[in-house]
């Protein structure tokens, strides 16, 4: 049974009522909730349910992120604990999505992201225990960080054709793409991401870590602090098609750890900090008929990733990577049975086409173009030139045990 509702202006005049329509629908077992053309700005973050569509009319429903505000936590807290002391609360509400962090270089999953359930006296109570220990000598605070769109262990969900805003000179502090992004999922699965513009967030445009069986086609994310797209954290079967990332502080794209199985198709990664950065144990990944062009730094990255977690058994072909800065394919480190073959690589007059470690091995060269460039290749072991292994790669490949590392819901 699923119940598709659409909205009037004033039905989604703010976060929370439009929120009260998404659990409404998925309560009665799924469908469409419809947004009006309109722009909203939003005091909390969206949180999408399982079987639930968030859809708006394209670039005439614009969310615009409300602002970032910092509230100091009084003394230590510790992990587990499913509230905070505040010095002050004034301001906060009951369902307002929230963060927690601290001044520690740790970042990363060690942040706490949260929905409101109490105030009292300056204890904010949340929906689930931080994360991890915050102590007073690393000034840990509360944020209204949070991302526009969200889903935690949901499955068969979606949103489409929205134009987001993340608002970045009203907020206070960023986001880590662990915990978030202007849109975020987590431990979820069989989710759809279509015909979204986004720009502007103090953090990633796109994160989900720990998913799997996801699709994105026609989104774009720029002009944001952090990544432009992010999987990550085991993110296992997802397809990228006619996406992008221009503008983006950090990668245009970025794979984190153990992010597998997953295509890149038909996008285009431009003047961002670099384009395709792929990292520890991103394998059996396909980037094909992609334009990677102008980044400020190197075109195709292949991080350092020392074995037991190296990258391997990636392929990139039919590509155009051209005019990023000094190099614009480098293979470091331990990385293995990669494939690069049909690429037009153009390095505007300057730098090195192809670098490759001496440590790296059989990575395969393949009628790549090289212009431009005032190395062609640098290969400081001719024996890194060895034939790969056969292998599969990308959306749709992925074996069954390629899932086992995950715990996402079970398909009803």
């Amino acid at each position: 049974m699923s119940s598709d509702v659409q909205l009037d202006v004033e039905q989604a005049s703010s976060a929370r009522l439009i929120q009260q329509q998404i659990d409404l629908v998925a309560q009665a077992g799924g469908g469409r909730v419809v947004l009006p053309a309109m722009e909203l700005t939003l005091d909390r973050g969206l949180a999408l349910r399982s079987h639930v569509e968030l859809v708006g009319q394209g670039e005439q429903t614009l969310l615009r992120k409300g602002p970032g505000r910092i509230y100091p936590l009084v003394g230590y807290h510790n992990y587990g604990m499913c509230d905070v002391p505040l010095a002050d609360a004034t301001g906060l509400e009951v369902g307002m999505t929230v963060s927690v962090h601290d001044g520690s270089a740790h970042g990363g999953f060690y942040e706490t992201f949260a929905t409101i359930t109490w105030i009292k006296d300056n204890w904010v109570g949340l929906d689930h225990g931080i994360e991890a220990d915050y102590r007073a000598d690393d000034k840990p605070s509360l944020t209204t960080v949070y991302p526009l769109v969200f889903g935690h262990r949901i499955q068969s969900a979606a949103v489409r054709d929205l134009r987001l805003e993340g608002n970045r000179a009203a907020s206070d502090r960023n986001m880590g793409g662990c915990r978030g992004g202007a849109i975020y999922f987590y431990q979820s699965r069989g989710l759809e991401i279509t015909g979204i513009r986004e720009s502007d967030y103090d953090g990633e445009g796109l994160s989900f870590q720990m998913c799997r069986d996801v699709i994105i086609r026609d989104a774009h994310f720029d002009g944001n602090s952090g990544n432009g797209l992010h999987p990550g954290a085991g993110s296992t079967n997802a397809l990228f098609e006619n996406c992008g990332g221009q503008g983006n502080a950090k990668s245009g794209f970025f794979f984190c750890v153990r992010a597998n199985h997953i295509t890149v198709r038909d996008c285009e990664f431009a003047e961002n900090g670099s384009g395709i950065s792929i990292g520890t144990r991103d394998c059996n990944n396909l980037i094909e008929n992609c334009r990677v062009r102008s980044n400020r730094g190197v075109g195709v990255l292949v991080r350092p990733s020392p074995r037991p977690v190296e990258v391997h058994s990636c392929r990139i072909r039919q590509c155009t990577i051209q005019g990023n800065s000094d190099v614009q394919i480098d293979v470091t480190t331990d990385a293995h049975d990669l494939i690069f073959e049909a690429n037009q690589i153009d390095g505007g007059d300057q730098g090195i086409g192809i670098r490759i470690a001496e440590t790296a091995s059989s990575i395969h060269l393949e009628s790549n173009d090289v212009t431009g460039c005032e190395q062609d290749t640098q290969i400081q072991d001719s024996a890194s030139l060895a034939s790969p292994t056969p292998f599969t790669c990308g959306y749709g490949d992925a074996p069954a045990d390629a899932f086992q590392h995950l715990a996402v819901p079970e398909r009803d």
